[in-house]
């Protein structure tokens, strides 16, 4: 059944057609990709202490840095989706706590979080919204 079966529907648009073009333009509108990779690199940097002890071996006060950057990240990867203003500021804040995790982390989240983190900050920063051509 496509948008266009839809009964009572005589344009062809009906309310999956437009909810999905809805979102598109929101997704559109803002640096989506990169605030999803810092939302889950910030997800992987902050679970990764909260695991049990037979997968970290030694946690010590290790465990609380790693929550509140990763915390820190999944803020700005939501900052980037629901704020788009402030992009060059999440972006380059997620960018240092990702690099930041490398150190004070388990490596930044084996490495995973690190990268996403830093490819996610880096198209946040990049990201620019389109202006359209007045004719």
């Amino acid at each position: 059944m496509s948008a266009s079966d839809v009964p009572g529907r005589r344009d062809g648009t009906g309310s999956l057609a437009r909810g999905w073009t809805t979102w598109r333009r929101w997704r559109k509108g803002r640096p989506f990709w990169g605030g999803l990779a810092a939302v889950v690199a910030g997800t992987e940097i902050c679970a990764l202490p909260l695991a049990p002890m037979k997968v970290m071996l030694e946690q010590g006060i290790a465990g609380i840095p790693s929550v509140l950057m990763g915390i820190v990240m999944i803020v700005m990867g939501l900052t980037a989706w629901f704020a788009p203003q402030y992009r060059s500021l999440a972006g380059i804040l997620t960018v240092l706590i990702a690099t930041a995790a490398l150190v004070m982390s388990n490596l930044g989240g084996f490495l995973f979080g690190t990268l996403v983190g830093i490819v996610g900050g880096a198209m946040i920063f990049a990201w620019q919204p389109v202006t359209t051509e007045e004719a």
